[in-house]
C-alpha cells in the first residue's frame, strides 16, 4: 500500500511541476497573489484559522485541502494540492502515519519562507500511541503475515544448500526491512478531538500568524485569547458533564478516533476498531464481546463515528439482552466538506453537538 501510494505521489508531483511551469509562463496574475496565503488540510485547522484571523484585516486565503469528505486516511493530493502548498506562506497538517505525503511535497515547495505547523510535533509527549485494547477486531495484514513467516519457513527449509547465503542475504534484509516497519509506532492523529489539545495548538497557530503579519499581531492576539476561553469553558463542560454521570464507559461499534476525548476526562471505552483501522468488517467474536460488555456494563447506547454506516453498531444492539439500547454518532470531524462550513458548521458547534450526544450516552 505505501508503495503504491508512494507511486501515486510521484505521478502528483510531476503533474505539479508541469503545472507549476504553465502557469509561469502566463502573462496574467492573480489579483491575490500578494494575498497571505495560508493551506490547511483538515476542517479543524481551517477554523482555528479563521477565528485567529477575525476579520481577517490582512485578506488571508486560507484553504482547507480535505473539503470534499473524503477521509483523512483515505486522502491523495490532487497536483493543484500541491502546487497551493508549495507557493503558500504557512501550511498546517496533522503529522501522522495519513500525512506521509507531506514530506515530499514540501520538497517541492518554491516558498523557502513557508512557516510549516505539524500538529504532532507541537504537542510533543501528549500525542499518543494508536491503542490496540481487549475486544477489537484484530487487522487482517496479521494473520497475512503469520502466514507469511510459515511459507518463508518453509521455503527456508526446502532451499538447496548452495543457494544458502545468497538466500540468507536476501531474507535478511527482507527481515530487517520488516522488523523495522514491526518496530514503527502508530501515533493517533486525532488530536484535534482533544479541547485541551486544541488550545495548544490553536495558540502555536496564532503565534505563526502573527509572524506572517505583524502589523496585525495585536488583533490576532486579541481573536486568540477570545477563542481560547471558548475552549476552556466547553472543556469546563465536558468535565462537569462526567463528574455528574452515572456511567463511565463508551462503547463504540465503529472506529474509535476518540482516545484524546475519553483520556481528558477519564473516561474507560470498548471498539471495534483502533481509530486509524482500515477494518470494515467485524467479526463474530467481536460483535459477541461488545454486545456482551453492553449487558454487563448496563449501557444505553452503541456509538458510532460520521460517515459509516453504522451496521456494526446496530447488529450489536440487537444481540444484546436487554432491549431498548440506542445508536447514537459523535462527529470526529474527519470528513466535514466545505458545504457544511458554508451551512455554517464550526469546530465548537461540533463539539458542542458531541457533548449532547456524549451526555445521552452516560444516562
Amino acid at each position: 500500500m505505501k508503495k503504491i501510494r508512494s507511486f501515486t505521489l510521484i505521478a502528483v508531483l510531476l503533474a505539479a511541476v508541469c503545472l507549476s511551469a504553465c502557469s509561469s509562463d502566463g502573462s496574467t496574475s492573480d489579483s491575490n497573489d500578494d494575498r497571505m496565503q495560508i493551506v490547511t488540510t483538515i476542517f479543524p485547522e481551517y477554523d482555528w484559522v479563521r477565528n485567529i484571523l477575525g476579520d481577517n484585516p490582512a485578506k488571508a486565503d486560507v484553504t482547507m485541502l480535505l473539503d470534499t469528505g473524503v477521509d483523512l486516511h483515505n486522502y491523495q493530493p490532487s497536483a493543484k494540492d500541491i502546487l497551493k502548498i508549495s507557493t503558500c506562506n504557512m501550511f498546517i497538517y496533522v503529522g501522522g502515519e495519513s500525512d506521509e505525503w507531506v514530506d515530499d511535497a514540501l520538497q517541492e515547495a518554491t516558498n523557502r519562507d513557508m512557516i510549516v505547523i505539524n500538529l504532532l510535533d507541537v504537542l510533543g509527549d501528549a500525542v499518543k500511541e494508536e491503542e490496540v485494547i481487549e475486544g477489537m477486531q484484530e487487522e487482517e495484514h496479521d494473520h497475512a503475515h503469520e502466514d507469511g513467516e510459515e511459507e518463508d519457513d518453509h521455503a527456508h527449509e526446502d532451499g538447496e544448500e548452495e543457494h544458502e547465503q545468497e538466500d540468507g542475504e536476501e531474507e535478511g534484509g527482507q527481515n530487517e526491512d520488516h522488523e523495522h516497519e514491526e518496530d514503527e509506532i502508530e501515533y493517533d492523529e486525532h488530536v484535534w478531538l482533544s479541547l485541551k489539545n486544541a488550545a495548544v495548538l490553536v495558540e502555536n497557530i496564532s503565534e505563526g500568524v502573527q509572524r506572517l503579519d505583524p502589523d496585525n499581531a495585536d488583533l490576532y492576539k486579541k481573536n486568540t485569547a477570545f477563542y481560547i476561553e471558548q475552549l476552556i469553558a466547553l472543556d469546563q463542560e465536558y468535565q462537569a458533564a462526567v463528574s455528574n454521570a452515572s456511567i463511565t464507559t463508551l462503547l463504540f461499534g465503529d472506529r474509535f478516533p476518540f482516545r484524546y476525548l475519553t483520556d481528558d476526562y477519564g473516561l474507560s471505552y470498548y471498539a471495534a476498531f483502533a481509530g486509524c483501522s482500515a477494518e470494515t468488517e467485524a467479526g463474530f467474536e467481536t460483535i459477541t464481546f461488545l454486545a456482551q460488555k453492553v449487558d454487563a456494563l448496563s449501557l444505553p447506547a452503541v456509538m458510532t463515528i460520521e460517515g459509516t454506516d453504522h451496521r456494526i453498531a446496530e447488529t450489536i444492539v440487537q444481540n444484546t439482552q436487554a432491549k431498548g439500547r440506542k445508536n447514537l454518532t459523535m462527529d470526529s470531524m474527519q470528513a466535514t466538506t466545505a458545504e457544511d462550513v458554508e451551512n455554517g458548521t464550526t469546530y465548537l458547534s461540533v463539539m458542542e453537538n458531541n457533548l449532547s450526544v456524549l451526555k445521552d450516552a452516560l444516562k
